[in-house]
C-alpha cells in the first residue's frame, strides 16, 4: 500500500479553515496544486480534481465522509473498489491555543495497488504545497477579520 501525508498548524479556527476547504470552486485561487476543482463538498457528491501534476487528466472522487468542521474524505479508484481504491482524508484538530492542526492523508490499496501504485508519482511535494497554501490562505483571512 502506498500513502502520503502532510500536516501543519494554522492560526485560525476550525470553522474558518473548513470554509476554505469546502469551497471547492475557490481552490485555484489559493491552491497552487490544482487548475480546477468541480463538484460539491457534500456527502455522496462527485468531485473532479484537475491537478497541475497531471495536466489534461481529471481525477473523479466521491465525498464519502463529511463531519463539519473536522473531517472530510474523498474516495476514488477503479469501479470495483476492491481492485484499486484511493482515499484522501482532510482532518482538522482544534488546539488549545485557538489554532488548528490540519492533516491530509491519502492511501491507495486494493488487489491492483501494487501494480498501479508504481505509476503514481511522488505526491509528497504537492501535499506539502497544499498544506502551505491552505495555511497561508486561512491565516491571511483570519488577519483580515
Amino acid at each position: 500500500m502506498r500513502s502520503f501525508s502532510t500536516h501543519t498548524v494554522i492560526r485560525a479556527t476550525p470553522e474558518a479553515v473548513w470554509a476554505i476547504l469546502t469551497r471547492l470552486e475557490d481552490y485555484p485561487r489559493w491552491n497552487t496544486t490544482v487548475t480546477r476543482v468541480e463538484g460539491s463538498a457534500a456527502l455522496g457528491q462527485k468531485v473532479t480534481v484537475h491537478a497541475k501534476l497531471s495536466p489534461g487528466r481529471a481525477f473523479p472522487v466521491r465525498v464519502t465522509a463529511l463531519e463539519p468542521p473536522h473531517r472530510m474524505v474523498w474516495t476514488g479508484g477503479a469501479p470495483l473498489r476492491f481492485l484499486f481504491k484511493g482515499e484522501r482524508t482532510f482532518a482538522l484538530t482544534p488546539l488549545q491555543d485557538h489554532s488548528v492542526e490540519f492533516t491530509m492523508e491519502e492511501s491507495f490499496d486494493g488487489l491492483l495497488s501494487g501494480l498501479i501504485g508504481k505509476s503514481i508519482p511522488d505526491l509528497q511535494p504537492a501535499f506539502d504545497e497544499f498544506a502551505a497554501c491552505l495555511k497561508a490562505r486561512a491565516e491571511a483571512a483570519s488577519e483580515n477579520q
